[in-house]
């Protein structure tokens, strides 16, 4: 240790350092900070705005630094060999001691980022973000981001009082990785990064991989401590590859959890109140699942959490990351699946989020042919860039891998797949090939299906895709995009149309029901009726029915028995199930007191009667994934808009019968073609008083069973006789003896 009073007398020329450390845009920090060899002297240099003195401690002495000039940059000279030192910066009304940043080493290499730039990267997170660590002994957070463009980059929080020049990053070789180790920053410090682009222009950004953020309006990032992922038992991993299969009953209730409920003064229920409250009434409907709207961090309460800033952070809205572990947990406890919805289609451009990260389209494509999209004034990922597919391939992974939950329902596949999507002639780039397809975005799909099928056991990947692309549910070796489901948007719109219709014209569209048979076993559907039917003007479900609010109810209750009779999985938004009558607003409650009303509370009980029925009865969604498990009675009556159809269990043994009746006519003695001879018992009657029907019964007596006779009908060698109630749906269980 050399004596500083004594030693290099002249100060070294600091000038230009001090004024780009000012500006915080210092490109190369451990040039200049720490422990530096300048004109063949040895310095410790540190830079401290708003301090009056800085000692330098080492085991045997402390050195008080000199000041260069009138700035806030420190040096002591130094030999160039000696122990580890502590900085001690006193200010106005404290002290600050801690191990010096610049001369502790980054705990990330450009090695450890291989994977990262070559586009196969499944778990990013683990390499950038705020990691709480300790290195050589101390503990600390390292801090770590994407920008190769741009000239510096700082991080700045309340542990340096949001001064934007005490920690700037270095840069790991040509990796376009900024990398600093902070010691003493505290798990709940909020922080953000300070860029400064290639031509001068000043960013500040939360972070990419910020694994927690503030709840909007504010923006910045949290250091949270990450737990390790959640590892299920061999069971647990056994009952969720049960509970997601093809020929299991699926039944999905889908919440915006910002606006099912609320509290007094419209407040938010918090995850763990969601836990105590959506849980249990999930259950006791009946539903096997629970699908919400994204939950990662977004600016915009109206964009519900598709325009996502933070895709690593539950929103803050309802809690931390460890209370939505718990909703998480709680879930799987209950037995219910839980699914949540991923948007790997598109970004906002939110200043302080991914939109020209580094002053440069970074993590959107730069052309805005390709990189805007004009539907929603929103970014589009640059899938063809390996960083950006490393990204979104961990963050998908990451979801399924930290809170294991049961699935991704990824948004806005078709918006993906096509180059064209919503463009006219001339804003669109064909692919290499000439195409209208976006090969990267296929390749990206079909890795992250790959990586999250082969990663987790059990799960399920769900495609909102809207047009007849093929293969969506074949596997990625095939040539599919590899996702296990499909939401069948083509049943929902031709069914919805043809709901709307009065009575009198329903027999003119009768088809409408019909056409999706004949695709029905193309891919694994899931049936929905999403909350994109209820808003923007479209109505609730029951307003779209016609006649007044009994048959409207009624017109519900045949449709919804008619959906969950047809192959494929089901899924209804909130609110649907008790007959919501206002539009959906994701500013406040569901209209919970409509539960006062008999038509309503009648509504609920049948959906809760139908899931009850779907998942007791095999026939109804063993056979979803082919025609072998489907077969018409009737669909050809259109003058009476009588549909009939048989569902068929795996072995045979097990047959329920739909009949829907859409017009408010009764039809007595209504003869009826079934395959089997014996008897059918009566399984479900939407016209039932429970329900709030008008209680025609399909059977006058009290047995609930029908007879079959040997009377060939509808190309059946046996038929039965029944009466058919008013805008009615109706269940019979035929079972060979024994079963």
């Amino acid at each position: 240790m050399v004596d500083s009073s004594t030693v290099h007398s002249k100060q070294p020329p600091f000038d230009d350092a001090v004024a780009a450390l000012e500006r915080a845009e210092v490109g190369e920090p451990r040039s200049l900070l720490g422990h530096q060899c300048i004109g063949g002297n040895w310095y410790i240099i540190a830079f401290k705005p708003g301090a009056d003195k800085l000692e330098v401690v080492f085991s045997e002495k402390t050195c008080t630094a000199l000041r260069y000039k009138n700035t806030a940059l420190f040096y002591l000279p130094v030999e160039k060999d000696f122990k580890q030192y502590e900085l001690v910066a006193s200010y106005p009304h404290s002290q600050v001691r801690s191990r010096d940043a610049f001369s502790m080493p980054l705990g990330l290499s450009a090695d450890d980022l291989f994977f990262f730039r070559q586009g196969e990267d499944q778990h990013a997170q683990r390499h950038f973000g705020a990691h709480p660590m300790s290195i050589d002994g101390i503990a600390g957070v390292r801090f770590s981001v994407w920008a190769p463009n741009a000239k510096a980059v700082s991080v700045f929080g309340d542990f340096n009082h949001w001064d934007k020049r005490q920690h700037p990053l270095t840069r790991l070789d040509d990796s376009g990785v900024w990398a600093i180790f902070v010691p003493n920053v505290e798990v709940g410090s909020r922080y953000k990064y300070h860029l400064v682009s290639a031509i001068g222009e000043v960013l500040e950004k939360a972070d990419p991989y910020g694994f927690a953020a503030e709840r909007p309006p504010a923006t910045a990032s949290i250091v949270v401590k990450q737990q390790h992922p959640v590892e299920l038992s061999p069971v647990a991993y056994e009952q969720r590859e049960k509970r997601n299969a093809i020929d299991a009953a699926i039944s999905i209730y889908e919440v915006h959890l910002g606006s099912w409920r609320r509290k007094e003064g419209n407040e938010y229920l918090s995850y763990r109140d969601l836990a105590a409250e959506l849980i249990p009434y999930v259950k006791d409907l009946g539903f096997t699942h629970i699908q919400v709207m994204p939950v990662c961090e977004f600016p915009f309460d109206g964009s519900w959490g598709y325009q996502c800033v933070g895709l690593f952070a539950p929103t803050a809205r309802f809690g931390s990351p460890d209370d939505f572990a718990y909703f998480c947990e709680q879930c799987r406890a209950a037995g219910l699946g839980l699914l949540i919805d991923w948007v790997p289609g598109h970004f906002p451009s939110d200043p302080h989020g991914l939109a020209r990260f580094d002053g440069t389209h970074l993590y959107e494509h730069a052309d805005k042919r390709q990189g805007f999209h004009p539907d929603w004034n929103t970014y589009i990922y640059n899938y063809d860039r390996q960083e950006v597919r490393s990204f979104l391939v961990s963050n998908a992974n990451y979801w399924l891998e930290q809170y294991a939950v049961d699935g991704l329902r990824v948004d806005a596949v078709a918006s993906m797949l096509y180059l064209d999507y919503s463009r006219q002639s001339g804003q669109w780039l064909p692919n290499k090939y000439g195409g209208r397809e976006n090969l990267g975005a296929i390749a990206c799909l079909q890795q992250v299906n790959s990586v999250c099928y082969a990663r987790n056991q059990g799960v399920m990947m769900v495609a909102e895709e809207s047009t007849a692309w093929p293969g969506v549910t074949q596997s990625v070796d095939g040539g599919g995009l590899g996702f296990g489901y499909k939401w069948n948007m083509g049943w929902m719109n031709d069914s919805l149309k043809y709901m709307q219709l009065d009575p009198i014209y329903k027999k003119y569209h009768h088809h409408e029901m019909t056409f999706s048979l004949v695709y029905a076993f193309s891919e694994n559907y899931v049936l929905p009726l999403s909350h994109d039917e209820v808003v923007h003007g479209k109505g609730s479900l029951v307003n779209k029915m016609p006649g007044d609010m009994w048959q409207k109810c009624a017109n519900l209750r045949a449709y919804f028995g008619f959906m969950w009779a047809h192959p494929g999985k089901k899924l209804l938004f909130m609110g649907g199930e008790f007959a919501q009558v206002a539009e959906w607003n994701h500013d406040q409650s569901l209209d919970w007191h409509l539960l006062d009303f008999d038509n309503h509370k009648g509504v609920q009980q049948w959906v809760k009667a139908l899931n009850t029925t779907y998942r007791n009865h095999r026939a109804l969604f063993e056979n979803d994934g082919n025609d072998q498990g489907f077969n018409w009675l009737d669909g050809n009556n259109s003058e009476h808009s009588i549909y009939s159809f048989t569902r068929i269990s795996k072995d045979k043994n097990q047959n329920v019968i739909q009949i829907v009746n859409f017009t408010p006519t009764v039809h007595h003695e209504y003869r009826l073609g079934v395959p089997h001879a014996g008897v059918y018992k009566v399984l479900l009657n939407s016209d039932h008083a429970q329900f709030g029907g008008s209680d025609v019964h399909v059977v006058a007596d009290e047995s609930r069973e029908i007879e079959a006779q040997k009377q060939p009908w509808h190309g059946q060698a046996h038929s039965i006789v029944l009466t058919i109630p008013p805008l009615a749906s109706v269940y019979l269980l035929w079972e060979q003896d024994g079963e």
